[in-house]
């Protein structure tokens, strides 16, 4: 398949930035993954948002609850409103493949942003995982339910996804630390997403 679309997704969401952010100011689906999420952290914890966009709806959800929010995304526009919408908050520009932040979490959270990654840059992005969660931190990303790439739309412009399968993820998360706490493929109470919830034990 033809990369060329999963090298432009840093570049289509900054310039529909104001659309996304429109169009993606609640929750609706993700409110029950959320609360698993939350519920295996320490009270006040901090948390690494790895494709933040906006800060909205996710970020803010763990704000309301007492958590502190690291957010990283590659987009400068979404960036720049999340800033303006939680100024006492960590926010980076920053591409997730090369992400060192020199600091741990409790918690790391990849929702709808790593599947846009090509599978060999999934693969690296376990390392990156690691480096950046503490002792016990909770892991939870969202997949494809198998190995592939697949093309969706957005605005009118492709947009891509991949995944591994299911086995090289649970090989991945084990080689680098990970327990799978749970795992739904196309959960039919999240509007089909296949999520992953994992804890750091090693």
């Amino acid at each position: 398949m033809d990369h060329f679309s999963a090298h432009n997704i840093i570049e289509l969401y900054q310039r529909h930035s104001a659309h996304w952010d429109s169009i993606r100011h609640d929750l609706r689906y993700e409110t029950s993954w959320l609360n698993r999420f939350m519920a295996l952290l320490p009270a006040g914890a901090d948390i690494l948002d790895i494709g933040c966009g906006s800060g909205r709806p996710i970020a803010e959800y763990f704000l309301q609850h007492g958590l502190n929010v690291t957010g990283v995304d590659a987009s400068a526009a979404m960036i720049a409103l999340c800033r303006q919408r939680f100024a006492q908050q960590i926010w980076h520009v920053a591409d997730m493949r090369t992400l060192s932040l020199a600091r741990k979490f409790d918690g790391l959270l990849a929702w709808d942003s790593f599947f846009h990654l090509t599978r060999d840059d999934q693969r690296h992005m376990f390392s990156i995982f690691s480096a950046h969660a503490k002792d016990n931190a909770v892991l939870m990303f969202t997949s494809g339910p198998g190995n592939g790439e697949a093309i969706g739309e957005f605005q009118g412009e492709p947009l891509y996804h991949a995944s591994l399968a299911p086995d090289e993820y649970r090989e991945l998360l084990a080689n680098h630390g990970f327990d799978v706490i749970e795992m739904i493929p196309e959960d039919p109470d999240c509007a089909g997403h296949t999520v992953w919830l994992a804890q750091k034990t090693l």
